[in-house]
């Protein structure tokens, strides 16, 4: 993250932001913001108060965070302070800004590209070894979002970590297996986790990073865009993933039998094959996925899975330019497409499927369905379901900034991913902790 000393154009951008302002007549306010604990990781709650305002007073507290491109994120909510002069915002409820309602968390989770950006980037780390910097102001009197504060009355900040101290970071590059292997502190041995996220590609490392917090030896796997991988998707052969399922199990630091997999979007997709036909997997979480191939072929030896096409002429746009796909791909439930369905009642180990009912990059929620149906008709019990009304597309670690609509960085076009922002941030936080249970219970 930008953590120099702002140049004058960044001083005039981030002024507007309140976290440079000029003198205040040499008067010092009375207000303090504070935050416990001051540095913490990404994954866990932090508690804001104001104090020192006078009695029954509005304010608006905004939080101002600047991404490694120094890209600005803003966001911001209207309290009004209590008979002593107080809010929490983890008891006080938000009378309005970007959420209302008691959020303890909400400044975090609704994080957006502030108004002189670009919209619907996303906000995720690139280098998790720096901490993430939030900025936090309390300013005079309600300001809506976009808008110039009103003066400023107290300042603070807040340091998100991603890691921990003594979590190791390798990079890999181990035969034709790329990416990078993250393992928690201590002598010990440790379960091992491979981690993927979708069709955007390249090397996501966050959440690889926040599950060795947690106790995992976890291995960030890209399977295209990165290094000498292919540049675009291509067919898939499942020999690469049981390639670098092999390698977790074969380090010293990894207990086996078997390794877990999480996977989001096209990387669910692909967890769910892992499971269905490598020994080596023994769990696998499937966030947003699909219970058929998709777009590629996929490969295991004499085995070839043909992928469900998206046809293009079934994506809507919208008057803003948003693009709306959710009806694009084909019918996985139509019997000439059953030849893509991934076979998981072959599966021996344990699914978990986390689905928002508001997805409307695809339909995951009917997808999930699709797969319980036919564990179920083949006798199996192996999997759990975490189903959460209102949530949509991308479903993050704890506190994430929720993306109801996301910047496709292929295409370079915004889509529709889905989502109550209230609602989304909830699933967000519950299905975290059920992962993170999930994969202790079923690699211990």
């Amino acid at each position: 993250m930008w953590r120099g000393a702002a140049s004058s154009t960044w001083a005039a951008r981030l002024r507007r932001f309140g976290r440079v302002s000029p003198q205040d007549g040499g008067r010092r306010a009375v207000a303090t913001v504070s935050v416990a604990p001051v540095a913490g990781l990404a994954d866990e709650p932090a508690k804001i108060a104001v104090r020192g305002l006078a009695p029954s007073q509005q304010v608006t507290v905004r939080a101002l965070v600047a991404d490694g491109q120094g890209r600005l994120f803003d966001a911001c909510a209207h309290y009004q302070a209590d008979t002593q002069g107080e809010v929490d915002l983890s008891q006080d409820a938000s009378q309005g800004g970007d959420y209302v309602g008691v959020e303890p968390m909400g400044l975090l989770w609704s994080l957006s590209p502030a108004a002189m950006e670009k919209p619907y980037r996303r906000l995720e780390p690139k280098q998790v070894n720096v901490p993430m910097k939030v900025d936090l102001s309390v300013h005079q009197g309600y300001s809506p979002p976009a808008t110039l504060p009103g003066r400023v009355l107290a300042r603070a900040s807040m340091e998100r970590w991603f890691t921990l101290p003594g979590v190791r970071k390798i990079r890999l590059k181990e035969g034709v297996v790329r990416g990078s292997l993250f393992l928690p502190p201590g002598n010990g041995i440790f379960p091992g986790v491979i981690d993927m996220f979708g069709d955007e590609g390249g090397l996501v490392e966050f959440r690889s990073s926040l599950l060795a917090t947690h106790g995992f030896a976890a291995l960030s796997l890209p399977y295209f865009n990165f290094d000498d991988l292919p540049q675009v998707i291509e067919d898939f052969h499942l020999e690469y993933f049981q390639e670098a399922a092999r390698f977790l199990l074969r380090h010293p630091k990894v207990k086996g039998p078997g390794v877990g997999v999480v996977g989001t979007g096209k990387g669910a997709e692909l967890a769910c094959s892992m499971l269905t036909f490598l020994p080596e997997a023994v769990a696998a979480v499937s966030i947003s996925g699909c219970s058929s191939i998709t777009t590629s072929a996929l490969h295991y030896g004499k085995l070839t899975l043909p992928g469900l096409c998206f046809n293009m002429n079934r994506i809507r746009i919208s008057k803003g330019g948003v693009f709306d796909i959710y009806e694009a791909l084909d019918d996985p439930k139509d019997p000439a497409n059953s030849h893509c369905r991934i076979p998981i009642e072959k599966a021996e180990g344990h699914f978990l499927f986390v689905v928002g009912e508001d997805d409307r990059h695809w339909k995951s929620s009917l997808y999930a369905e699709i797969a319980i149906e036919c564990l179920r008709q083949h006798g199996k019990d192996n999997f759990t379901l975490l189903s959460y009304p209102g949530a949509g597309h991308h479903i993050n670690p704890a506190f994430s900034p929720v993306c109801p609509i996301v910047l496709d960085r292929v295409l370079r076009v915004p889509i529709l991913s889905g989502g109550n922002s209230r609602a989304h941030a909830y699933a967000q936080e519950h299905s975290w902790g059920e992962i993170l249970e999930f994969l202790h219970f079923h690699l211990r």
